[in-house]
């Protein structure tokens, strides 16, 4: 599973809602690529869930994004990423630290999400998963935005390579 344009010092944004698989694709990858609000927010409050502890997890992301942009690192937002001033303010670190940003659209079925986001520790609520799913733009939006690339996570999860890295689990 593999993001053949995310060159070194790329930005690489996760754009679905809960329950779409945003997290498991980010396994994928090295921990320290990771910035994820959930993390930050359960850091700050023992919940991931405390939307009350967004803004400071929100600081915490801009800080951790820059340490690693002005190095040239690579950075992997796992967060929904749905509205769009969210993307515009990531394009905006991005565009700052002269790096690329390449978008991943969790085009995954409504159907689908809400099962996924059953079966996880942390249940969102079915209307939360709802309305973030009607909010996600489509890939020339997030072109228009600003990306470099989009790849669509329907496509990257059929790739062969992914597929046996799937069955081997």
């Amino acid at each position: 599973m593999g993001l053949p344009d995310l060159r070194i010092g790329g930005l690489c944004v996760l754009v679905g809602p809960p329950g779409s698989g945003k997290s498991t694709f980010a396994a994928h990858y090295p921990d320290t690529w990771r910035v994820c609000l959930d993390a930050y927010r359960r850091l700050a409050t023992d919940s991931e869930a405390d939307q009350s502890a967004t803004p400071v997890a929100a600081e915490i992301q801009t800080l951790l994004l820059d340490a690693r942009l002005s190095r040239g690192l690579n950075v992997l937002v796992d967060s929904t990423n749905v509205l769009p001033h969210v993307r515009a303010g990531l394009l905006a670190r991005a565009r700052y630290w002269q790096r690329p940003a390449v978008a991943v659209l969790f085009d995954i079925p409504l159907s689908t999400t809400e099962a996924q986001n059953a079966g996880r520790d942390r249940v969102v609520p079915v209307h939360i998963v709802r309305e973030h799913h009607q909010m996600l733009p489509d890939a020339d939006q997030l072109r228009r935005e600003g990306f470099t690339a989009v790849h669509l996570a329907s496509e990257l999860l059929a790739t062969p390579s992914a597929q046996r890295r799937a069955a081997r689990r």
